[in-house]
């Protein structure tokens, strides 16, 4: 068997046994905490450009089902795990874990101590590593470069418009910086139909649609390199009910003014509580994000704070004051993790439905 390494930046070397296709790369390495959910996980496009350590000690014991999927690909730059089931056991496996990564050509290390790495990323906060096969011995002399993220925004969002569902009673835009297909569903089972639009859409295409709402929907990288894409977000905001989920919430408050930073160590698990700060009500979340919004840096005349991490107080989500605007930087839509945030989709797309051919804009600061 192929042996490799797992070299941080700084400077800490964790030897394994090679999985997955054998090929050298570099990115961010994060961790996910979930105990289910590895496909939902290696396909979020979310995770384009990070290398994902796998922290439950046995990962690909129910295989891999192309129903799962949350796009049509594995997004991740490599993984890293402790122990891998070659055997699975599942009605609905069609490939092992370790095949799926080969077919993808994502490279990953198994056998590795991911409880030291985890505790290394939580110490040293943001880490930068490199994937390297055995042949290469490991040094300080590696470059750890890290993807663009206008090139991450590329590689994952769609190409052309997609129409999706044949729903009747609403019609909602998602402009695709890297969406999951669960989000579609949700949608879907609310009986609306969905045009997924590219990210660099502009406004006159997307409102040649005539949607009712519309949803600036996850994805990778750093959210204020894409500054671009501001006025774009601002003005659908102005115009449609509008939803922004993890990067789409990042996207929405930068457009007002607001500031976002990097988390120490991000939040991405399926047990993450988050406050209701209108009702007090608690709930649990997935949550999958390395970037956090200001608080200090929002400006009340245009948002209120509407859900707060439980754990470190850091920003969950936003209403706008005056517009049927609402921001979640968790996601609702899970998978994995649990549903009990649906209803901000019900919630959603009942407003889009009541606020139709409404004038949006007319008691709106600039």
């Amino acid at each position: 068997m192929t042996k490799g390494f797992l070299v941080l930046e700084t400077g800490e070397t964790f030897p394994g046994d090679w999985i997955g296709y054998e090929c050298e790369v570099s990115g961010e390495v994060v961790f996910n905490t979930s105990m289910t959910g590895y496909q939902e996980m290696l396909t979020d496009p979310s995770y384009a450009g990070q290398i994902l350590t796998l922290s439950y000690p046995i990962i690909g014991n129910y295989g891999v089902s192309s129903d799962s999927h949350e796009s049509n690909d594995l997004h991740v730059a490599g993984v890293i795990l402790s122990d891998i089931c070659e055997t699975p056991s599942h009605f609905q496996s069609e490939i092992t874990l370790s095949e799926s990564l080969k077919q993808a050509a994502v490279p990953g290390l198994k056998n590795v101590d991911t409880r030291t790495l985890v505790t290394i990323i939580r110490k040293q906060q943001t880490v930068r590593g490199k994937l390297i096969l055995e042949k290469i011995v490991p040094s300080y002399g590696h470059k750890f470069s890290l993807p663009n993220s206008h090139k991450l925004i590329e590689q994952v969002s769609v190409k052309k418009s997609i129409v999706l569902g044949a729903g009747s009673s609403c019609h909602v835009v998602l402009v695709d910086f890297g969406y999951k297909k669960s989000i579609v569903d949700a949608l879907i089972k609310q009986d609306c139909k969905v045009t997924i639009v590219p990210h660099s859409s502009s406004f006159e295409d997307i409102e040649k649609l005539n949607p009712y709402g519309v949803i600036i929907s996850n994805g990778p990288g750093d959210p204020e390199d894409l500054e671009r894409y501001f006025p774009l977000i601002k003005r659908l905001t102005r115009r449609y009910p509008t939803l922004g989920i993890c990067l789409g919430h990042q996207l929405i408050a930068l457009a007002y003014g607001g500031k976002t930073k990097k988390m120490s160590f991000g939040h991405r698990g399926a047990n993450h509580p988050i406050k209701d700060l209108f009702t007090g009500k608690v709930t649990i979340t997935s949550q999958n994000h390395g970037y956090v919004v200001i608080k200090e840096s929002l400006n009340p005349k245009y948002f209120q704070l509407l859900f707060q991490n439980v754990n470190d107080g850091s920003v969950e989500g936003l209403k706008h004051v005056s517009l049927p605007v609402i921001t979640v930087q968790f996601h609702p839509e899970a998978h994995p993790g649990p549903s009990d945030a649906h209803y901000i989709f019900t919630d959603f797309v009942e407003t889009a439905r009541m606020t139709r051919g409404k004038q949006l804009c007319a008691t709106v600061h600039p």
